[in-house]
C-alpha cells in the first residue's frame, strides 16, 4: 500500500502505476457534472489553491448537519465518464494531480493525465459508508445553494482513503486493457 499526502507533487504522482493500491491523506474536493461545467466555464480563482496538487472526487455525498457542522454519512464514487468533456481542461487549469471515481474515463482524460502528471483512482462502488469513514472533516462547501447537496463542491479532509490507480500518467489504462481483452474474446466467440 502506497501512502500519498496531499497536496502531492507531479513527481510523486508520476511514480504511480496502474494497479498500485493507495491510501490518500489530506484535502480533496468533490465535483460532479455541474461543478465541472462551472470550473471550465467560470474558472473561479478561489479553486486554484484548493485543487493545486490535490484530487477531485466524483462523488455526490450524503451529508448531515448537526450542531452547526457538516458530516459525510456516505461517500461512494459516481460514474466518471460523464465528466469526460471537462476533465482534461480541469486537470490543466487547476493542476489537479488525481481524479477519483468509478468506471474510468476516455482518451481526452488519458492524454491530460499523461501531459500534466495526474492519475485516475478507482474507488470501490457500494462501499459509500466505509469510504465516508475516511472523511475526517468537512473543511468548506462551495455552491451548495446553487447546485444542491450532491452537486456542491465539498472540500474534505481525508485520512487513509483507499483507492487503486487504474489510469496512470504514463498513458496506461486498466479500463482500456480490459475492454480490449473483452473485445478479443467476443470476436473469437462470434467468429
Amino acid at each position: 500500500m502506497i501512502r500519498i499526502d496531499l497536496p502531492a507533487s507531479e513527481n510523486d504522482i508520476r511514480k504511480l502505476n496502474v494497479g498500485d493500491e493507495v491510501l490518500l491523506k489530506g484535502q480533496i474536493m468533490t465535483a460532479r457534472d455541474m461543478a465541472h461545467k462551472y470550473m471550465v466555464e467560470s474558472k473561479p480563482r478561489y479553486l486554484h489553491d484548493i485543487l493545486n496538487g490535490s484530487v477531485i472526487y466524483h462523488c455526490g455525498p450524503v451529508v448531515k448537519q448537526a450542531r452547526g457542522k457538516y458530516e459525510i454519512v456516505a461517500a461512494g464514487p459516481t460514474t466518471s465518464i460523464r465528466e469526460e468533456p471537462y476533465q482534461g481542461e480541469v486537470i490543466a487549469l487547476y493542476k489537479v494531480r488525481g481524479v477519483i471515481g468509478k468506471g474510468g474515463m476516455g482518451p481526452r482524460t488519458v492524454e491530460a493525465l499523461r501531459k500534466y502528471g495526474a492519475v485516475y483512482f478507482s474507488a470501490t462502488g457500494g462501499l459509500a459508508p466505509v469510504l465516508a469513514d475516511a472523511v475526517k472533516s468537512v473543511e468548506k462547501v462551495y455552491m451548495l445553494e446553487e447546485f444542491g447537496v450532491p452537486e456542491a463542491m465539498w472540500v474534505l479532509n481525508v485520512e487513509d482513503l483507499p483507492v487503486v490507480v487504474t489510469m496512470d500518467s504514463h498513458g496506461r489504462s486498466l479500463h482500456k486493457g480490459i475492454l480490449d481483452q473483452s473485445r478479443a474474446v467476443f470476436e473469437k466467440l462470434i467468429a
